[in-house]
């Protein structure tokens, strides 16, 4: 008999598949993107997903799968060719690939339950007009009133009494156990003799975690102005040639109104809709203006839900009626789709979409525009800052490019004031992070009953505490950074690894008391606000506040209706939250953004802080944004005042082509970690000699990053640069060749070498 061997991907960061052999008993059955459960090693298993099913026998040894959890396959063709690119392109393991895109739920055997509810019913026996007659006439000569009167009860509300007397069955209601206590007011132990008697019986009902989104009013979709439905319209002309469009629009020009009519239109061509935001807390504005228009056909995923809830929107679009438009952070695109018409990348400029730690470090858009080209969807790109790489393919005409650079309603622009802090502090005129300008314009604002967004890039209390005597700084015992003051956890942080530590009452080297803290973070802001305004209502959100599950909606909802009118946030403020009443905008120190060692610091910077000025004034009137800067001579901070985009794009491709970088040419970066700095040293010596016998001087390093130890251990990087024309898949079969023989040096086995394609 011929046997069958099945290909599996393991949830391990081991490169290739593990191929087993398929029992008799499965061979009728088993499917690529099924789950099965095999043996590894002497006494573990693991829940792998089929890759491959077929009757060529390995060199070695196989041993047999052990069960099928399921009779379907979990994951579509599809899905895996994606999950095998992201593999090749990004250069990771295709179990990594496997553990980003299964919920937990799926990847253990018994780690999901569905949602049940008990209901009561009748049993068949009982099913007819002469059975209840006998059942009640029982009831009452065994003086069970409360039972009788229970039974009744059900009758009533199930409408078995109708149906039993001649009605029609499809009328009768299920009905769950607590529902019908809570109307009869009786006890459980009334229930139970019922059904000890025989006269009702109970089971379990399957019921969702997700709630429903309710009915779709198309109706509530407004209409679009002029510019808008100009846009609409050369997006849909642009589709027909390009696959890819880029939809430049100034801040508030009414881009996701725009989303919303192609949702549309798309889903009444019966296909299905990708809506990909870089931040969960974007979308809880946007969920619920697409609720308002498309009810339950919009499924919402990200990592806020639960395990259990993710396995059941993944099972909705795996069945007959899945959601017709998704919503969500990165991790959506592995849903399965069955009729992908349209993904639309919303801030597609945002870091956020990049994944880094751990593997796979994908990037959201490219994966997206992958997964639309393997659906023959379109996609669109939408933001008022465009990344380097999409604004140059648009220019060059790889992507079709659509703007809009007029507000809606033709509201006009902020009016952003730059304020030279350094010029201030030396006049000692600063009130310690505000300048005289910001408190003023923040005071007037309130003052008015508008409100006000404080943007500071850095959480905690102070990025660092200080010996005012000797300068000691503390540092992670297991990473290279100084840590964080969190003065309301009175600890300090790591924010690389997570450690806590006490603060210190004295300075380990000179014994002095005399430790302040240095610099601002956010919850420092926010004392000082509340001390300076004690009349406003003072909001924050960064990763401290926005940890629980309903975190982020009810601080936006909070400032959304006014009952908080003052907020301060990091990053997480910048990135498309629609807030009608806020006037006046406050960038605290655009230097921190700017003095990054980091080729991409300028673009990430304009990027920022042009976003975070479009929060102001986007509904009634004009807007002002207060600019703290110790540089205002630079060009960058004048290319934000007058919001002029090309000539900053322009500037900056000049200075990108000159000294090859993206987007002209492709980087990839090397790492190599170890626990031994003196082997890491060692074995990014060797790699980097190894890459230039064919790289030559494409391949610059070994050198340390900004960080160069995390967790206890030491990373060392190499920067490949590749021009446009190289063969990517040729180099990326390179590098492997050359981690293999690096490898083979005893010294290096605990070696850990990954790399990131493309990094931010």
């Amino acid at each position: 008999m011929l046997m069958v061997y099945a290909d599996i991907i393991l949830p391990l960061p081991l490169e290739g598949v593990f191929t087993y052999s398929v029992p008799d008993g499965m061979t009728s059955v088993i499917k690529p993107g099924m789950r099965v459960v095999v043996p590894l090693g002497r006494s573990k298993k693991y829940m792998g997903i089929v890759l491959k099913v077929h009757d060529v026998k390995p060199e070695f040894e196989v041993k047999d799968i052990m069960s099928l959890p399921d009779r379907h396959p979990s994951v579509t063709a599809l899905q895996l060719r994606l999950w095998q690119w992201i593999a090749e392109y990004y250069m990771s393991p295709l179990g990594d690939v496997l553990k980003a895109a299964l919920p937990a739920g799926l990847k253990d055997e018994d780690s999901y339950r569905p949602k049940t509810e008990r209901c009561v019913t009748l049993p068949e026996k009982m099913r007819s007009g002469q059975s209840l007659h006998v059942a009640l006439n029982i009831l009452t000569q065994s003086r069970a009133r409360k039972q009788k009167e229970l039974f009744e009860q059900y009758l009533s509300l199930s409408h078995w009494d109708e149906a039993c007397s001649g009605g029609d069955r499809d009328d009768v209601v299920e009905l769950t156990c607590e529902e019908l206590l809570n109307e009869a007011h009786t006890t459980t132990a009334t229930l139970r003799a019922l059904v000890s008697r025989g006269f009702l019986t109970t089971y379990e009902r399957e019921v969702g975690r997700i709630g429903h989104g309710g009915e779709a009013h198309p109706e509530n979709m407004k209409t679009l102005g002029e510019a808008q439905q100009k846009a609409y319209d050369e997006i849909l002309e642009t589709f027909k040639t390009k696959n890819v469009t880029l939809l430049h629009g100034v801040t508030s020009s009414g881009k996701t109104e725009i989303y919303i009519h192609l949702i549309d239109k798309t889903l009444r061509e019966g296909r299905q809709v990708l809506y990909l935001l870089p931040e969960i807390a974007l979308t809880v504005q946007i969920m619920k203006r697409l609720r308002n228009v498309f009810g339950d056909r919009l499924g919402i995923y990200h990592s806020k839900y639960s395990d259990a809830e993710r396995v059941e929107i993944w099972n909705r679009q795996l069945s007959d009626h899945p959601y017709g438009v998704i919503l969500g952070a990165r991790s959506s695109l592995f849903l399965p789709f069955t009729n992908l018409g349209l993904v639309i990348v919303d801030e597609e400029h945002e870091t956020s979409f990049k994944q880094q730690d751990p593997a796979p470090r994908y990037h959201a858009r490219s994966a997206a525009i992958v997964l639309a080209s393997m659906c023959g969807a379109k996609v669109l790109l939408g933001s008022a800052t465009p990344s380097a790489e999409s604004y140059n393919n648009a220019l060059t005409g790889k992507y079709g490019l659509v703007s809009i650079m007029t507000r809606y309603k033709n509201i006009q622009l902020p009016e952003i004031q730059v304020v030279d802090v350094k010029d201030l502090r030396r006049r000692k005129m600063m009130n310690g992070p505000f300048s005289p300008a910001l408190l003023k314009a923040v005071r007037d604002a309130l003052a008015d009953g508008r409100q006000a967004i404080l943007f500071h890039n850095r959480r905690g209390f102070a990025p660092m505490i200080e010996c005012h005597v000797c300068g000691w700084v503390p540092h992670c015992d297991k990473c290279d950074v100084s840590l964080t003051l969190h003065k309301s956890l009175g600890r300090l942080t790591c924010h690389y690894c997570g450690s806590v530590y006490y603060v210190p009452t004295k300075c380990p080297c000179c014994g002095s008391t005399e430790l302040r803290s240095r610099g601002y973070g956010t919850e420092n802001i926010e004392d000082r606000v509340r001390e300076i305004f004690p009349e406003a209502r003072v909001s924050r959100m960064d990763l401290d506040t926005t940890r629980t599950r309903n975190a982020y909606e009810r601080i936006i909802n909070e400032f959304s209706s006014g009952a908080t009118n003052l907020l301060i946030g990091t990053q997480m403020v910048s990135k498309g939250l629609d807030f009608g009443n806020v006037s006046v905008v406050g960038i605290l120190d655009a230097d921190t953004m700017l003095n990054n060692p980091d080729f991409r610091a300028y673009e990430h910077a304009f990027m920022m802080m042009a976003q975070v000025a479009g929060r102001a004034g986007r509904k009634s009137g004009r807007g002002k944004v207060i600019l703290q800067t110790r540089n205002p001579e630079l060009p960058v901070i004048g290319e934000v005042v007058r919001n002029d985009y090309k000539t900053f794009y322009k500037e900056l491709f000049e200075e990108r082509r000159m000294f090859h970088y993206p987007p002209f040419y492709h980087l990839i970066c090397v790492y190599l970690r170890h626990r031994n700095a003196q082997v890491a040293d060692d074995a990014a010596a060797d790699m980097g000699r190894m890459l230039r016998s064919m790289l030559g001087e494409r391949v610059l390093g070994p050198d340390r990053p900004s960080v160069a130890r995390v967790k206890t251990m030491s990373i060392r990087k190499i920067v490949i640069k590749l021009e446009a024309g190289i063969s990517l898949p040729r180099v990326r079969a390179f590098l492997r060749e050359q981690q293999s023989c690096l490898m083979q040096n005893k010294r290096y086995s605990t070696l850990e070498t990954y790399y990131d394609v493309d990094p931010l």
